[in-house]
């Protein structure tokens, strides 16, 4: 795996084991977005205003086509996080209303849901599912033990950022859906980390990142939402839209892109990630990565004797997996691995307790494993 770290662009010196942070663009892709942008800057005119049409079809088109959904149903946004702000501000909630969520979310995403839930007199229920988990069943039941007869929205991510513990989503959303309760899912992790049809999973609103495993540039994330609930959806920004738009585009297609003058160079971008996985045969790189990860997992729980929030198994995390600390000072942990060992990890705290999430993508390899057990083991005073 080391041979491919000659096709990014990170310091050489630094164990990068963050991807799952910012992600990490490859060669390829990020000279594809900056001849986008060049295009752009060459005619403006001509390419936001006679190709703009074109050049986000195709883009969407390929997007589509590795997520297995219709290319209708899914718009560009620069984040996640832009993506469900969207959805949570269009969605008509009543005094009294309740939108259940977990323990394990995003904490902006928490932080979004309650101030929407406090502008309409909703509730937000933070559903609190323990760890270890030990059966994606057991998982089910406990969340879904949070639903109530006032439950309007069931919100979850896919890959659990703060545990890293990859959700059943399709069996979430299949229930969610005989209930009557809308389902909104968090896949700012999955894209290019699992593999992932929108059609099998066929939830109502489903965004995710393109800049994160699938490698795309910063800025490239996308909306999906269901053909029947596109029209509950109000843009981000209100501009041109509809009335911009050519013959036959939907509303909802219309209203998320034509949101006047920006660079779209990340989006046309993703096509040449999507072929950058396929060319690198991303698959296989990922089985090596997953287990690579269970080396470090294995290595780290000996270290500190302690049990990470999820079981082996290609079920419940793939190339990012959380792991518990002794009691520390996170930020300060965090700032020591990186300026006295060069490693770049998140550490943190969740649920009273400390913890360290490592990425292992294509350019890591077993000396960056060694680095941060060998950081862990001086840092907390135990033989690495």
């Amino acid at each position: 795996m080391s041979d491919l770290r000659e096709l990014f662009l990170l310091r050489p010196e630094i164990a990068y084991l963050n991807h799952g942070s910012f992600g990490a663009c490859p060669r390829p892709v990020f000279q594809a977005y900056q001849q986008r942008q060049l295009e752009l800057e060459r005619d403006p005119v001509a390419f936001l205003g006679r190709r703009f049409a074109g050049l986000m079809a195709e883009a969407r088109g390929a997007l589509g086509a590795f997520l297995d959904a219709p290319a209708a149903d899914l718009v560009y946004v620069p984040n996640t996080t832009t993506a469900l702000n969207a959805v949570a501000r269009s969605l008509d909630l009543k005094p009294g209303d309740e939108v259940l969520g977990t323990n394990h979310e995003y904490g902006a995403m928490e932080r979004m849901w309650r101030r929407v839930c406090q502008a309409a007199g909703a509730r937000f229920v933070r559903q609190s599912l323990p760890v270890p988990v030990r059966d994606p069943d057991g998982l089910v039941e406990t969340l879904w033990s949070g639903v109530t007869d006032r439950t309007r929205v069931l919100f979850f991510s896919h890959i659990s950022s703060p545990t890293a513990i990859t959700f059943p989503a399709q069996e979430l959303v299949r229930q969610a859906r005989e209930a009557g309760i809308i389902s909104v899912v968090d896949g700012a992790h999955a894209p290019g980390q699992i593999p992932l049809s929108l059609r099998r999973v066929d939830p109502d609103f489903y965004a995710g990142n393109c800049h994160k495993w699938m490698m795309a540039p910063k800025g490239a994330a996308f909306l999906y939402a269901r053909r029947d609930c596109q029209a509950m959806l109000q843009p981000p920004v209100w501009s041109w839209g509809s009335e911009r738009a050519g013959p036959g585009t939907s509303a909802f297609l219309a209203e998320f892109e034509y949101q006047g003058t920006r660079d779209i160079a990340a989006y046309l971008a993703v096509p040449e990630a999507i072929r950058f996985l396929t060319t690198w045969r991303w698959d296989e790189v990922t089985e090596r990565c997953h287990g690579l990860l269970c080396e470090a997992r294995q290595r780290l729980s000996a270290l500190t004797g302690l049990t990470p929030p999820a079981p082996e198994g290609r079920g419940w995390f793939r190339q990012m997996s959380t792991l518990p600390l002794p009691d520390c000072d996170a930020r300060a942990v965090q700032q020591r691995l990186f300026d006295e060992f060069a490693v770049e990890v998140p550490v943190f705290e969740w649920e009273g307790s400390q913890y360290i999430r490592l990425s292992i993508q294509g350019y890591n390899d077993v000396r960056d494993v060694d680095t941060v057990i060998g950081a862990l083991g001086a840092l907390f005073g135990r033989k690495a």
